[in-house]
């Protein structure tokens, strides 16, 4: 008598004996049970849920070690179903539907997805490819010893979402419009959570449904609104899903947001002033969608003159004038509007020189010209004095008081008071007055002379 390798029995002969009747019950179904599988006919061997749960009640201590299994659809599945301490008994595995899937290493069911990874007295592991939701569910292991024994393995399958779109009321908007926008996660499992992002910026949705459907599945609608800025237009709002069975998925729509005409005016000349003589270039900048297709020049109040020449967005003054005094406007449109922007022309005189201060001396002074700054109408420009022709001039002046002082003082040196006094020399002599007077008019040329000066 020999144990059958395939068989939880003895052979003697032609016969097969058992050792016990729950062995010659699996022996027996086994050659006689059929069934319809999910994915079409097969032979198996199942049984009902009472006989299981009088073999779980009959066990006193689990030796069965089985692990849950989570997988996304349309990858692979591994079940395994191990034994801590096994004494050469029959492992199987079953499905959600009690069909036998692996009796030992034996397949009865003629599904073609589940292939034997590996099989020993301690382990059988299976691999179920191509997993579809319709595989969820509890799979059973079952030992049979003495009692039998048995442990259930989940398999949660996960489904992406097939689908993520988003629909827009239309494609073009003009500024300061609402736009309303929904994105729709189609079916998955479990339920997608989205998200919205405008660039960087991430939006909060206003909406969101969460509908069940058919075979466990769930779809998902967000809907946001935004006013549309003319900074919105070419920037695209993102729909992004945040699911445990794919990672980046998101779509993008750009928004198209028409606006009226931006206008800028910039003035191109020589110098900081605009004076007579000198050439001036007015540029009129406009942006706009759609793009303003022209821009038109004119002067307020007048035409423009003459010898003022046009060229697309600029207005070229060759030679200004007083004439050219005036503003003048540039105007952009498009199909959303219109926008002007103004320009005030002010011509000034050419600049002038000051004549240098004159003075009673003859030393010439040479003083840089005193020019009188002027200001372009509309703006405010403090006004510049050259403090060295200042200084210069003062001392120009200090020095000729000077010398006029000098000089009178020499005019007056030289006109001073005079007068003599006429005593005769040796008129104590004299032997009377009349010899006195004739000695002394006799003797003028020694007369002493005195002076006084008057300062």
């Amino acid at each position: 008598m020999r144990q059958s390798r395939d068989r939880p029995g003895y052979r003697l002969g032609g016969m097969m004996f058992f050792a016990t009747s729950v062995d010659c019950l699996l022996y027996v179904l086994s050659l006689s049970g059929r069934s319809s599988n999910l994915h079409g006919s097969s032979e198996y061997f199942a049984f009902s849920d009472s006989f299981y749960e009088q073999l779980q009640s009959s066990g006193e201590s689990q030796n069965l070690v089985t692990e849950n299994v989570t997988v996304v659809e349309g990858e692979v599945a591994i079940i395994s179903c191990r034994v801590k301490n096994n004494d050469d008994s029959v492992l199987q595995l079953l499905n959600p539907y009690r069909q036998t899937i692996y009796f030992r290493d034996i397949r009865p069911l003629k599904d073609a997805r589940f292939q034997l990874v590996n099989f020993t007295s301690n382990e059988l592991r299976v691999s179920l490819s191509n997993v579809s939701i319709d595989d969820e569910g509890r799979y059973l292991c079952q030992l049979y010893t003495d009692p039998p024994q048995e442990a259930y393995t989940i398999i949660t399958v996960l489904v992406p979402p097939h689908n993520l779109v988003i629909d827009v009321q239309k494609d073009t908007y003009l500024e300061g419009e609402e736009v309303e926008m929904n994105c729709t996660a189609m079916a998955s499992k479990p339920a997608a959570k989205i998200r919205w992002m405008k660039g960087n910026q991430e939006l909060q949705a206003t909406k969101e449904d969460v509908e069940a459907i058919e075979d466990k599945m769930f779809r998902v609608r967000s809907q946001i609104f935004l006013t549309a800025g003319r900074e919105d237009n070419g920037i695209p709002i993102v729909c992004l899903v945040d699911h445990p069975a794919v990672k980046d998925l998101q779509t993008q729509q750009y928004l198209e947001v028409n606006y009226k005409p931006v206008v800028m005016l910039t003035a191109k000349n020589a110098h900081s002033l605009t004076r007579e003589g000198e050439s001036l270039e007015l540029n009129c900048i406009a942006d706009g969608k759609p793009r303003p297709e022209k821009v038109l020049w004119q002067r307020l109040d007048d035409d423009i003159p003459e010898h003022v020449i046009v060229f697309g967005g600029s207005l070229i003054f060759s030679t200004l004038n007083k004439t050219d005094n005036g503003t003048y406007r540039c105007e952009a449109s498009n199909a959303v509007g219109r926008t002007t922007a103004d320009y005030t022309l002010f011509v000034y005189d050419s600049p002038t020189t000051l004549p240098p201060p004159t003075t009673t001396t003859t030393t010439t002074t040479t003083t840089k010209p005193l020019i009188i700054p002027d200001t372009r109408a509309g703006e405010e420009t403090p006004l510049v004095v050259d403090h060295a022709v200042i200084g210069g001039v003062v001392a120009v002046v200090v020095f000729a008081m000077l010398c006029l002082l000098i000089i009178l003082g020499r005019y007056f040196a030289r006109h001073k008071g005079t007068y003599f006094t006429h005593e005769a020399k040796g008129a104590d002599d004299a032997a009377d007055a009349d010899t006195a007077i004739i000695n002394a008019e006799g003797g003028q040329n020694s007369c002493e002379e005195k002076k006084e000066y008057f300062i």
